[in-house]
């Protein structure tokens, strides 16, 4: 049998006013790629009671893992700017391949957004 795990994704709508929504998934096949588990996650948003209409609507591209069971938690709001090369999922991977375990959190966001904050963390209110 596959194995299967819960994972958080932190969809980031704006890293600056730290306006993120956290979503569960159960059942997470762990074999399948980023790019399928992205989709998925792109496909369930867009009917998921309770999700405001920007988080529905946004272009997300880019997944990263926030934090793993039992691991060091970040003291960034929204997500560690460190250790992009290891902790971003490339396309080609599976999740478990690129680390993906049973409780896991990854952030979901747009990649562009991402870059411009990193260049300049700055927080607005």
């Amino acid at each position: 049998m596959a194995e299967e795990a819960v994972v958080t994704v932190r969809l980031v709508r704006s890293f600056e006013h730290r306006n993120f929504k956290s979503v569960v998934f159960h059942r997470v096949r762990l074999e399948q790629t980023v790019q399928r588990f992205m989709q998925l996650v792109r496909e369930d948003i867009v009917t998921r009671q309770g999700l405001p209409l920007p988080f529905k609507k946004y272009t997300y591209d880019t997944m990263k893992i926030i934090h793993q069971a039992h691991g060091a938690k970040t003291n960034e709001l929204v997500m560690s700017l460190e250790d992009d090369e290891k902790l971003i999922l490339q396309d080609g991977q599976t999740l478990e391949a690129a680390g993906v375990a049973n409780e896991t959190e990854v952030a979901f966001f747009r990649k562009e957004d991402y870059e411009l904050y990193k260049a300049n963390p700055q927080t607005a209110w």
